[in-house]
């Protein structure tokens, strides 16, 4: 059993700030399936459609992320969290290409639920698991190929240090091909009450399961269940 907890750093800022989270065990990661691709594609296209009317940072749950990223003392022009950036892509028609399924259907959630999203081997992860408020030492080398410092931005971290958060990922955590056992984070937006955040997480789960087999259970931690284990 991995212990996953919700430290008081962040939630002394923003009291209602949510982690949702999703254990995948026996799951068989590969190329996207036909019907993935078709759908990302499909629904990129809608969303350039509708960016062409509404900016990004207009719509609720960007914007809500961006007040959130303000609250921990981050700066959300100069660190935009991930699904801004995957937005801001689609805005300009700069469509995500397919990488294997598990990351392609973890963006599909990012764009569809407009909350940052991450998704890392479980087998990778060392020990418990902390989600807390970076300072001036946190940070790592990032899937971007860069170092990435996390001063006053949300990131989790493990015995071995910090591997993820909804700015951008680890290199070390990340999901490949090889993976069959992963935890998802989902950086549920503050202002949604906790039952929908559950019927959110049981429908990505439910079709993250379709797709890759296997099985999963679903949690949420708040300010007042900041602790859990799966």
């Amino acid at each position: 059993m991995t212990k996953i907890t919700l430290d008081s750093s962040i939630t002394n800022k923003v009291p209602t700030f949510k982690i949702g989270i999703i254990h995948y065990t026996k799951i068989v990661v590969s190329e996207s399936p036909q019907m993935i691709k078709g759908r990302t594609q499909l629904y990129q296209e809608n969303l350039y459609l509708e960016l062409q009317e509404q900016p990004v940072t207009e719509r609720p749950g960007i914007k809500e992320w961006r007040t959130t990223w303000k609250a921990l003392g981050a700066d959300q022009n100069r660190y935009r969290h991930s699904t801004e950036s995957l937005m801001r892509r689609v805005s300009k028609q700069n469509y995500l290409t397919p990488f294997h399924s598990a990351v392609d259907l973890n963006n599909f959630f990012s764009l569809q639920y407009e909350i940052p999203i991450g998704i890392y081997d479980g087998s990778l992860i060392d020990g418990d698991i902390t989600i807390a408020l970076g300072d001036e030492k946190t940070g790592y080398e990032g899937l971007n190929g860069r170092y990435n410092s996390l001063k006053n931005i949300a990131y989790s971290r493990d015995t071995e240090g910090p591997f993820g958060s909804p700015f951008v990922d680890s290199k070390r955590t990340s999901v490949t091909e090889n993976t069959t056992d992963a935890i998802q984070l989902f950086y549920l937006r503050p202002s949604v009450s906790k039952e929908e955040c559950t019927k959110l997480l049981n429908a990505a789960g439910k079709m993250f399961s379709q797709i890759h087999g296997g099985d999963y259970t679903t949690a949420i931690l708040t300010n007042e269940q900041a602790h859990v284990e799966i």
